[in-house]
């Protein structure tokens, strides 16, 4: 595979980086998690001290446990987790305790949702949606089995089959199996390399072009997303067309017949509210109103109709066309299939999965370092909350990398490793740089040094439902976990992704809080019924087992927010005692605090 021109050799990056900091590069050093996680800490700590800062402390236990417990299983630990594991001496045990919480379906499930988010995020076909807990639980299993990145990539990208049974064609699904879709996904996803910029123009501020793009996309133009007919419940197919079928543009074969059906209110025209009644004619209205819209009133005739140009049918082609700009209604350029990094394409005469399998192969080739940097990149920056390069999904060769010589050593750990995910997440998790506290912000970005403090980042609606769950502790509406999208549309699981999920690939400080978010906190059922001191709540379970209002104020803040109140704490709630003069009232107030400070909503 060709490399692209101008980029140092993939292998030296990472020779050049252990030389550097006088190590030598042996084979041990490369596949072990832990050798990598000290040597990323030497190269990030010297890096800090160049710009004349320090890093901070580490975390005490309890807020290691708490931030691992997040990132590994997604939810909060038990009061009893964190006293046993503060109560442990041993040196090792933040290494033990990530390795157990890998070892746990836990761990499985909560970055299938991840990626489910990843992939649904931008879906453009919303009947995707109710098939996303297939490719959330197939990727769950595929973590499990801990099967590489790049088989689970190849297996995304050369999918077919029923989308209810087969869970990797979610991302084919999601886009309908739109070529020129599924390239700029299939870019940002795997590569971090944002080329749907290029679709109808050079990049703006990369090397890509508009031809490199389609070239992309002609890997996809084969693959056709299409109802089960008869088959209920309802559900679609992932099928491969390599021949092509000559039946015209069937929307225009008769006109008069297409008028009748849209023009509902038989006034002589079809708007484009109108229009919607046809999943294929409203694609095209918006560009036939401009071009036979004679009258210029935003609708169309049955006349103008009538004398309209037959548009090119591309659900019957098998290869794909850069559209004519300047004449949409044209098929344009037709395009033969290359990879843009590597200026390769596949051998020609092959079959559409054959095809997809050259693309997944190119993008998975060891040589290309994008697609384990790219990974590296999302992953750093999901557990740290800023990452090598930001946003997430925007990296690339005129790019600049922040501690570029750090990410090259865990990429190329990565890809020796055989992309092997949980090597990654222990080389990560076992530096020092993930294990250091949060630092109090001067306010000038300028005086921030990445990596040298934890940042502060916001918990996934995942994280927030599972840790709920886990608070709960008996039957209720959090009970039924992990039932988000796998009921009905209406379960309690669905209808909190609805308020709470955002896309994972959003930079943090872009993503906001809402007002349904507020409002569900502070005032539904579901909270108030949380916090009540009533049944078999968890605050009637403490208010039984303690007479004492401290013990029971310090457990409070054990289970929400792992750590034990301060003394102004401890103080402010005795004060509220005094004010409401109400036992039982006062714990749900500052139980219902706990749970809407950011403290709570947040990883630390």
């Amino acid at each position: 595979m060709k490399s692209i021109v101008g980029l140092t050799p993939w292998f030296s990056v990472f020779t050049f980086a252990l030389l550097a900091n006088g190590v030598e590069p042996t084979s041990a050093e490369a596949g072990s998690p832990h050798a990598a996680a000290a040597q990323v800490d030497r190269i990030i700590e010297t890096e800090i001290a160049e710009k004349g800062s320090k890093p901070a402390p580490l975390v005490n236990d309890a807020d290691f446990l708490r931030r691992i417990t997040l990132d590994l299983a997604g939810r909060i630990p038990t009061p009893d987790k964190i006293r046993s594991f503060e109560a442990d001496r041993s040196s090792e045990k933040r290494t033990l305790v990530a390795e157990r919480l890998l070892a746990n379906r836990d761990f499985s499930n909560n970055w299938a949702a991840y990626w489910r988010d990843v992939v649904f995020s931008r879906a453009t076909d919303q009947r995707a949606v109710p098939f996303q807990i297939v490719f959330e639980r197939w990727l769950a299993d595929q973590f499990a089995a801990e099967t590489s990145w790049a088989d689970i990539t190849r297996d995304i990208l050369t999918a077919t089959g029923d989308v209810r049974e087969n869970g990797a064609t979610g991302l084919l699904m999601a886009h309908q199996g739109d070529p020129e879709e599924l390239a700029g996904e299939a870019s940002r996803i795997f590569l971090g390399i944002q080329i749907q910029c290029a679709n109808c123009h050079d990049h703006p501020s990369d090397a890509w072009s508009r031809e490199q793009f389609h070239e992309l996309a002609a890997y996809f133009p084969r693959v056709r997303v299409q109802p089960r007919l008869n088959q209920m419940p309802r559900t679609f197919e992932v099928v491969s067309v390599n021949r092509a079928r000559n039946n015209g543009n069937q929307i225009f074969q008769n006109p008069q017949v297409l008028f009748r059906f849209l023009d509902r209110n038989r006034d002589g025209r079809i708007t484009q509210a109108e229009a919607e009644r046809s999943e294929r004619f409203a694609p095209i209205f918006d560009r036939l109103v401009g071009i036979i819209d004679t009258d210029d009133d935003g609708a169309l005739t049955a006349e103008e109709l009538k004398n309209a140009p037959m548009p090119q049918n591309r659900n019957n082609d098998i290869e794909h066309f850069m559209s004519d700009l300047n004449d949409p209604l044209v098929k344009g350029t037709p395009m033969q299939p290359v990879f843009f990094l590597t200026e390769e394409g596949p051998r020609s005469g092959l079959a559409d999965v054959d095809r997809r399998h050259e693309l997944a192969d190119a993008i998975t080739d060891p040589d290309n370092e994008w697609f384990a940097k790219s990974f590296v990149n999302r992953i750093w920056t999901e557990l740290f909350g800023t990452g090598f390069y930001a946003p997430v999904d925007d990296i690339g060769p005129l790019r600049i990398a922040r501690h570029e010589e750090a990410l090259n050593l865990l990429a190329v750990g990565f890809t020796e490793s055989n992309y092997n995910v949980k090597w990654l997440f222990r080389a990560i998790v076992n530096t020092e740089a993930y294990q250091r506290q949060l630092q109090a912000s001067t306010g000038n970005v300028n005086d921030a040094v990445e990596f040298a403090c934890a940042t502060p980042t916001r918990l996934r609606a995942d994280q927030l439902y599972e840790s709920l769950t886990a608070l709960s502790g008996t039957a209720g509406q959090f009970q039924n976990r992990r039932a988000a999208f796998i009921g009905p549309r209406n379960s309690a699981k669905t209808r909190f992704a609805e308020t709470f999920a955002f896309d994972p690939s959003t930079p943090q400080e872009d993503v906001q809080n809402t007002i349904p978010q507020a409002l569900f906190m502070m005032n539904s059922e579901t909270i108030n019924g949380l916090v009540s001191a009533r049944g078999n709540t968890p605050l009637a379970r403490l208010l039984r087992a303690y007479e004492d209002d401290e013990r029971v104020l310090r457990e409070l803040y054990l289970m929400t927010l792992s750590r034990q109140p301060t003394d102004a704490e401890i103080q402010i709630c005795q004060d509220h005692f005094l004010q409401v003069q109400d036992r039982t009232e006062t714990l749900e107030n500052i139980f219902w605090c706990l749970l809407n400070s950011s403290e709570f909503l947040t990883k630390r």
